[in-house]
């Protein structure tokens, strides 16, 4: 689940334990074992409740709570009341479950969260319904290698917006255009902390909202590309939660949880 950003904060970076990392990857395997059951699921006909369902099963199996359901960032939103976020086609994120039906060409990006005796996992991804339109297929290509590019660049020593400008010069480069409202976050105790991870090198005079901080072994970071086959631009539905492509356009979605090393980064929501 993304995270909005406000103008004032203080930027406190975490950098974890070999003992705290161990236990967000615990969380991070629940997810990704759920997104990786969900797929087979994902077909015509299903409704985006019976997915919902689906993965509540599968976390609470694994003694572990949905991270996403009753969360409620503002009081002037309502609580989340899905265990995922189940976003069909224009839907960028945040799409709530419902009856719907999956269509032949939908696509759906499903967030989900878990936390786990204290510590937290997140991570999206869009899958097609049956078959899509080859330029909707390269929606998505495109969004999971952004994803990959922005994680090459979540080491040791570099700073947020190596990981921003790789992922926003390769889905510029390709035509599309991304979310600027939300961005990825860092990640452990608390489903969002610092610091945010935008999509987008920000211009000079929003950098106070987005600060280039340096990356740091142990940092847990939410890394998450919202890609849209058309305009930037966003509209909210009326819920105040589900986030729309503001000419309808598709958008794609897909995120990891990765810990900060020397070298390479270490991707903790790796699905089979």
């Amino acid at each position: 689940m993304n995270r909005k950003i406000s103008n004032n904060y203080q930027v406190r970076v975490k950098i974890n334990t070999k003992d705290e990392i161990s236990k967000i990857e615990k969380a991070c395997r629940v997810v990704a074992d759920t997104l990786s059951t969900l797929k087979n699921y994902v077909k015509v006909g299903v409704t985006t409740k019976e997915l919902d369902e689906i993965a509540e099963d599968c976390i609470r199996s694994r003694n572990a709570r949905p991270a996403f359901k009753g969360y409620q960032p503002d009081k002037s939103l309502m609580p989340f009341p899905g265990t995922i976020c189940a976003s069909v086609n224009e839907v960028v994120v945040h799409g709530i479950p419902s009856d719907y039906k999956l269509k032949d060409g939908d696509i759906i990006s499903i967030d989900c969260g878990a936390e786990l005796d204290g510590f937290y996992g997140d991570s999206a991804v869009t899958y097609p319904v049956g078959k899509i339109e080859p330029s909707v297929e390269r929606l998505l290509q495109v969004t999971e290698e952004a994803l990959f590019l922005g994680i090459d660049n979540a080491i040791e020593g570099r700073k947020v917006y190596d990981i921003s400008k790789a992922i926003q010069q390769h889905c510029e480069e390709n035509g599309y255009s991304l979310t600027r409202e939300l961005v990825g976050h860092g990640i452990g105790r608390r489903l969002h902390e610092e610091p945010p991870i935008p999509n987008f090198v920000p211009p000079l005079l929003y950098r106070n909202r987005y600060p280039n901080v340096k990356l740091l072994s142990g940092m847990a970071l939410a890394i998450e590309p919202m890609v849209h086959m058309g305009r930037k631009e966003i509209a909210t539905a009326s819920d105040g939660w589900t986030i729309i492509t503001a000419d309808n356009k598709p958008a794609a979605h897909f995120e990891h949880t990765v810990i900060v090393d020397k070298n390479k980064a270490i991707i903790l929501t790796l699905r089979d």
